[in-house]
């Protein structure tokens, strides 16, 4: 590839001097902007020059080489060479490519030391704290799903891959940043500077190019080191040449968790205040004043790349019918028109230019995945999939591989046979189907047949398609509601019981003016089962006991599920009297597996699907099938067993999944717990159903009843299919070879869901089973028969065409980083089920360092080894990954309950793409200004970016928090609070006061559009600056160290650089 034809990612990493690097320690450094008087002069610019570039050369780091060979004098002396920055086109030189010397002397003037932060920091938590403390007598502070960040545990890369000893590092130039007026150019990567150790100070030499070794090789194994200073007889490198008319920009000092605020970053203005010390985490040693760290300003911002791409994508609509076009980022908000490929919120690719040959795949380590949302809902302004109506006959299919009518589909002979563009079986076209060819070859009904011109469409299937050849029986709902002691005493059954009453009316159905066909059923348990009676004839509920569990069975089938609006009389008296009925139980033991036993009964004597609701307290310790025990066991986490804690306890629960999905029973589990409940094994079920679990630790009514409420209504209300079977075809060449998502399998194609919602996804992987033609490119079709809320027997169809490459540089071209992180955070959160935690971190660094390393490899241009080169659409790759790597699943902190991370680890699973982006880097908006309709601009997840006299909004995809600067302004804080004063604002509040003015109006709609973005309602917590619940809000600031161990962004870029150059060495 000739180097024009791609947009790299350039920076240059140097070091020197003995300091030693701590992989743990943040590093000091100088804030504050530089002298006036210490602008760069301009030097003549005489050679090509890409605008916005950079050259910082200086000399290299020395890694210590734990792998493979010690670097000879010549790759050290290549280190040496110049740098360029910039995602701009490269020069022919490539991207080593340095300016012309110029006579500018070196910068010496050392920079003042900061004043240390005046506020005082929280005491950080004790760490055999539980993972949220007990319910007290007064409210508490609100918790999320874990505590504060714990004390530091684990180093902050796997140990195998790390070299701890000291390395030997030299300054680094200082690096670019650009002035608050003018924020930069959006076609250029802020990618720049080289990649220091967190505590390596940043030196203003110039770059000194090395012609010659500096020194013999040394006779002895180990590191190499490099001069420092300037060499003799080295020209001297300027350290930054602005583009032509364009005035020097002042060099800008680092900054970092530590030290004063620093400059505000671009679209974001007022005061920025000094981040604290993390938690638990090793102070490092403060450095002489004069030191400097690389710039987080220099390296890709996230929050750049998605204002970037808003910018560009969002005005014009996506049409979907260029085959292999990436789509706008999920942050995006853009329109689809479906020209014959499904739109992106149906399927979203992690390459959309595929490797022709299975060993460039593997050379190129990029995983090939498709994340499937086969459901989704679509905004009001874009037409949901039409229904196709074949008949009798049902949908026109391939003779050999089966493959439903789609555009990918060629007639031929006068329209009388087609073609199949997946198998390439030629299939007669039936008589009622037959229509004449136009002049291309094409029907000329093509733009009138949904299923010959979109991507998505529907088919009504026939009775050929139903189970026993019968059409179905419209699906049924069944309430288990827990009325053990915990549960009455909590107000979880009175709250579920009021709000019944209510949803009721809200059931699913396809005609918005008709009545729900779906029907209801009621129990409640404890150790024992209480079956309802609600015939619509009877004046009161009737209650039927079972009480041998061990041998589940229905004691009624008439009057056990009916129609809400025949029996509504009876079961508003039913909901009404079964609080009352347990308010004085003593019963603390509970049953979890009869209870989906009962439902599945219910559901096969009904002959119907349908779905549980379940409502449940605690570990279900009664004597039963399925009875658990307590294995909780803090000495595991660590170590090779760890992976025994996700692992379901016995073999129960995934029988008994396999005859729920036979039957179309789908679960919905809300938990309720106040201490382990074994989450990993009562979650099989609904996992395995395409159900949901839902987690409430700690519930307390009135600070969880919204959060429980809105998550219950819209479980009740989202449109559903049940008894669904979902498979994958594809072209010939690839091949579906492994699913991830909420389902079962009974074989190797067939992706079996008792319920699919319009929140789930099923992610596929695909791997080469033979050669791809460019000239074809591969086509899938997803294809899901499922039944309708109303009984209707329907099949949903998406078709997706991508190209094939021979090139690696146009599969890194077409690829898209979220979907990436997307998949990689499934496969790795399953792997914990049998392998260790550190061998799957370990993987997930590895092949991201492979995957880059072979861009540098095969599709840069030579450059020198010091310089980090990322392809444009994968600059983020790092910063997510390391994002993935930080996540409470695979490296928790001590108050991390292994509850919280089995949750979390089975909500991941069926996410998409959207959603889990906003989990893995949260969305961070200062509130300066809400005028007119539109956002402010989000600022990068990281402490110093807040500021002391401001209020932030973070959204986590499960929460929502409110950070209130210790300095806010007196009128920002009445029109947020209704209160002027700091002190007077309550952090136990959980919805803001509807105050009467506009900056107050437009907050509340942003978090109320927020929370309609996500499938799961996110609680709103307000963390004032300093306060306890602080440490759970610095805990998704994700570019800062966490306080488990996890590194910051340059810290892991910094290792990335390493493990890649060690590939490549």
């Amino acid at each position: 590839m000739h180097p024009l034809c791609f947009k790299p990612v350039v920076i240059a990493v140097r070091f020197s001097t003995n300091q030693a690097y701590s992989q743990y320690a943040q590093g000091d450094i100088q804030n504050g902007p530089p002298p006036m008087d210490h602008s760069m002069a301009q030097p003549p610019v005489c050679q090509p020059y890409s605008h916005g570039a950079m050259n910082l050369s200086g000399p290299h780091p020395s890694y210590p080489q734990q792998y493979g060979v010690q670097p000879s004098m010549q790759q050290m002396t290549n280190q040496m060479s110049g740098m360029q920055v910039g995602s701009g086109p490269l020069t022919s030189a490539g991207p080593g490519y340095a300016p012309p010397p110029s006579s500018e002397p070196p910068i010496s003037a050392a920079y003042s030391a900061a004043a240390p932060p005046s506020y005082t920091q929280a005491p950080h938590p004790v760490s055999g704290a539980p993972s949220q403390p007990p319910p007290p007598s007064e409210p508490a502070a609100p918790q999320p799903y874990y505590d504060g960040p714990p004390p530091s545990q684990q180093p902050p890369f796997p140990s195998s891959s790390l070299d701890n000893s000291p390395s030997h590092l030299a300054p680094s130039p200082a690096q670019q940043t650009f002035p608050n007026s003018a924020p930069p150019p959006v076609s250029q990567a802020l990618y720049s500077g080289p990649l220091p150790p967190p505590d390596l100070a940043l030196s203003h030499l110039p770059c000194i190019p090395c012609p010659v070794p500096c020194r013999p090789a040394p006779s002895q194994p180990g590191p190499p080191h490099f001069h420092s200073g300037p060499l003799p007889n080295a020209p001297c490198h300027p350290l930054y040449v602005p583009a032509a008319g364009q005035p020097p920009f002042p060099l800008a000092p680092c900054s970092s968790a530590f030290g004063q605020p620093r400059g505000p970053q671009p679209g974001y203005a007022g005061p920025q205040y000094p981040g604290q010390q993390n938690y638990g985490a090793v102070p490092a040693p403060t450095p002489a004043p004069t030191q400097k760290r690389l710039d987080p300003d220099s390296i890709p911002s996230p929050i750049q790349v998605i204002e970037d791409d808003r910018a560009n994508k969002s005005s014009e609509p996506f049409t979907t019918g260029v085959k292999g076009q990436t789509p706008p980022l999920v942050t995006t908000n853009f329109q689809v028109k479906d020209q014959g490929n499904a739109s992106p919120r149906f399927v979203r690719c992690t390459a959309y230019n595929i490797p022709c040959t299975a060993d460039m795949a593997k050379q190129s380590q990029v995983p090939l995945a498709a994340v499937i949302k086969p459901l989704a809902m679509l905004p009001p302004d874009e037409t949901r999939p039409y229904m196709v109506d074949h008949g009798e006959a049902g949908p026109i299919r391939c003779n050999r591989c089966k493959a439903y009518m789609c555009p990918y589909m060629q007639f031929i002979e006068g329209g009388r046979r087609f073609q199949c563009g997946f198998c390439s079986c030629v299939t007669d076209v039936p008589p009622h189907y037959f229509q004449h060819l136009d002049h291309t070859g094409k029907r000329v009904d093509c733009c009138d047949r949904p299923e010959l011109s979109l991507g998505s469409y529907e088919f009504v299937a026939t009775v050929d398609y139903c189970k026993n050849n019968k059409l179905p029986q419209p699906p049924s709902f069944i309430f288990f509601i827990d009325v053990s002691y915990n549960a009455v005493k909590s107000g979880m059954v009175n709250i579920v019981c009021q709000e019944l009453k209510t949803l009721l009316d809200y059931l699913p159905r396809e005609n918005p003016e008709a009545d729900s066909v779906v029907r209801v059923g009621f129990v409640t348990y404890n150790k024992v089962l209480h079956f309802y009676n609600v015939k619509s004839s009877l004046a009161q509920p009737q209650m039927m006991v079972v009480s041998d569990v061990s041998d589940m069975f229905l004691p009624l089938l008439d009057g056990f599920l009916v129609n809400v609006n025949d029996s509504r009389m009876v079961i508003e008296s039913l909901l009404d009297q079964i609080p009352e009925m347990f308010a004085d139980t003593r019963e603390t033991e509970t049953v979890f597996g009869p209870v989906i036993q009962a439902g599945l009964e219910a559901l096969k004597a009904a002959d119907c699907a349908g779905k549980l609701f379940l409502f449940h307290s605690s570990l279900p310790i009664a004597e039963a099938p399925g009875k658990l025990k307590n294995r909780e066991d803090k000495k595991l986490v660590g170590t090779d067993k760890e992976k025994s804690l996700f692992q379901p306890q016995s073999g129960f629960y995934s029988n008994l999944s396999k005859e729920c999905v036979a039957q179309g029973c789908c679960v919905d589990l809300f938990l309720f717990p106040n201490q382990y409940v074994d989450v990993a094994t009562l979650g099989v079920v609904p996992v395995s159903t395409g159900g949901s679990v839902y987690k409430y630790t700690y519930f307390q009514a009135e600070m969880d009843r919204e959060r429980f409420l809105n998550d219950l209504r819209r479980d009740v209300q989202k449109p559903m299919g049940f008894d669904a079977v979902m498979r994958v075809r594809t072209s010939t060449g690839i091949r579906a070879t492994d699913f991830f998502g909420s389902f079962f399998m009974s074989n190797t194609t067939d992706v079996e869901l008792a319920g699919l919602d319009c929140d789930k996804t099923v992610t596929v992987e695909f791997r080469h089973d033979d050669k791809l033609s460019e000239d074809t490119g591969a086509l899938m079709q997803c294809a899901v028969l499922y039944t309708s809320c109303s009984g209707q027997r329907r099949l949903r169809v998406h078709n997706m065409a991508v190209n094939c490459c021979s090139q690696l540089a146009d599969l890194y071209r077409n690829c898209e980083t979220d979907t990436i992180i997307n998949f990689f955070s499934k496969y790795a959160y399953r792997s914990l089920l049998n392998t260790p935690t550190k061998t799957v971190r370990d993987t997930l660094v590895n092949q991201c360092a492979q995957i880059l390393a072979c861009y540098r490899k095969n599709c840069a241009s030579p450059s020198s080894a010091g310089q980090l080169i990322l392809p444009e659409c994968m600059k983020l790759l790092p910063v997510y990954l390391n994002c993935v790597l930080k996540s409470d699943v695979l490296q928790p902190g001590a108050d991390v309950s292994v509850d919280d991370r089995a949750y979390l680890r089975q909500l991941l699973s069926c996410m998409d793409v959207s959603e889990s982006h906003v989990f893995f880097y949260p969305r961070l908006l200062p509130l300066v200004k809400l005028d007119g309709g539109s956002l402010p601009m989000a600022v990068r997840n990281s402490e110093e970016r807040l500021s002391k006299g401001g209020v932030y909004l973070l959204e986590t995809g499960l929460y929502l928090f409110l950070w209130v600067g210790a300095n806010a302004q007196q009128e920002l804080l009445s029109n947020i609070f209704g209160t002027p004063t700091f002190s007077q604002i309550d952090p136990n509040m959980t919805s803001l006061p509807e105050l009467d003015n506009p900056f107050s109006q437009r907050l509340r709609e942003i978090i109320d559009s927020f929370r309609s973005q996500r499938s799961r309602y996110m609680k709103l917590m307000v963390v004032k600056q300093e306060d306890k619940a602080e440490l759970i809000f610095k805990h998704f600031l994700c570019e800062d160290k966490s306080a488990s161990g996890g590194a910051s962004y340059v810290d892991f870029l910094c290792h990335m650089h390493k493990e890649i150059r060690q590939l490549l060495s």
